[in-house]
């Protein structure tokens, strides 16, 4: 009996856990459609969330992408949660930068750079350890332009 509600636990908080690392596409899609939707509310407002407002680069239409964020000597580092594939990445790169809401300010961050790193070491512990069980090994670094205090984030 215990074994079998130990190997149950086991699967509840693992299961989100492999989905995000094997199905991330499927998780981004569900993501766009529907979490995106409630993290934008408070996204720039919280440490170690922003968001990234960017254009397409077909359409020119602007996207309001909320992203882990975290800051960094030169600038700030995005977490890749979805890979270096997602269109808001491919957007930013082609522009050569973006805008950040986060903490209630408002950066223009430019220099965009994919890196690579399987150990994950620019990132605070706890962060880490989330970022390898997603296998998430890439982030976009990006240089700081300006700063610019928001009146208003409502």
């Amino acid at each position: 009996m215990i074994i079998t509600a130990v190997i149950l636990l086991l699967a509840i908080v693992l299961a989100p856990i492999l989905l995000i690392r094997f199905r991330k596409r499927w998780v981004a899609a569900f993501n766009l459609a529907v979490t995106n939707r409630i993290t934008s509310r408070f996204a720039a407002r919280l440490p170690g969330f922003g968001i990234l407002t960017h254009a397409g680069r077909k359409s020119g239409k602007l996207y309001r992408t909320p992203v882990n964020v975290f800051r960094a000597p030169e600038g700030f580092l995005i977490a890749l949660t979805y890979g270096r594939e997602s269109e808001w990445v491919k957007n930013v790169l082609a522009a050569g930068g973006c805008e950040l809401e986060t903490q209630g300010v408002r950066y223009r961050l430019s220099a965009p750079t994919i890196v690579h790193d399987t150990t994950r070491r620019r990132f605070p512990p706890f962060v880490r350890v989330v970022l390898g069980l997603i296998g998430a090994n890439d982030f976009m670094q990006m240089e700081k332009c300006r700063e610019e205090k928001l009146l208003h984030l409502g």
